[in-house]
C-alpha cells in the first residue's frame, strides 16, 4: 500500500501557484490563440463556418479569375487563409486577419451598399468559436491551472 501525506505547506504552495496562474493568464491565452488559429485555417479546407454550416459556393463572376473547382475564400495564393494570426496578452486573445477583404468575407456585403463589388458577397464566417473549440478552450484552461498546482 502507498501512503501519501499532504503537508499544509504543500497545499498552500499548490493553492498559491493556482492563484498566480489564474492571475497570469497570458500563457493560456497564447495556447488558445494557437488553437483558434489552427481551427480557423482548417475551416478554409472544410469550407465551413464555426457553426458547421457550409459556405456559399463561389459565383460564376468571382470564379472567372480562378481555376474550376476553386473553393470559397481560397484563391490560388490562399492569401486570406495564410494571414490568420492571433495576439495574446494577460487580458485576452484576439484572432483575426489583417487582410482588407477579411471583414467582407466574414460578414458579406451587398453591391447596393458597396458599389465597387462585382456582385453581392454572401457571408462566409471563418472566424469564431465552435462547440469543439469551446471544449478545447476549457481543457486548455484546466491544463493551465493543473500544471500550476503540480509545480
Amino acid at each position: 500500500m502507498i501512503q501519501i501525506t499532504l503537508t499544509e505547506a504543500a497545499v498552500r504552495r499548490a493553492l498559491a501557484n493556482v492563484q498566480s496562474a489564474a492571475i497570469n493568464l497570458r500563457p493560456v491565452f497564447k495556447d488558445i490563440g494557437e488553437h483558434l488559429t489552427n481551427t480557423t485555417i482548417r475551416r478554409f479546407d472544410e469550407g465551413r463556418g464555426p457553426d458547421g454550416e457550409k459556405w456559399a459556393l463561389n459565383s460564376v463572376l468571382s470564379t472567372l479569375n480562378y481555376k474550376e473547382g476553386d473553393r470559397p475564400l481560397i484563391g490560388e495564393t490562399h492569401s486570406l487563409s495564410n494571414e490568420i494570426h492571433y495576439e495574446a496578452d494577460s487580458a485576452g486573445v484576439m484572432v483575426g486577419s489583417s487582410k482588407v477583404q477579411a471583414a467582407m468575407m466574414q460578414f458579406g456585403g451587398k453591391k447596393s451598399e458597396f458599389p465597387h463589388l462585382w456582385g453581392d458577397i454572401p457571408a462566409r464566417p471563418f472566424l469564431g468559436v465552435s462547440a469543439e473549440d469551446e471544449r478545447e478552450i476549457l481543457d486548455l484552461c484546466l491544463d493551465h491551472l493543473t500544471r500550476a498546482a503540480l509545480r
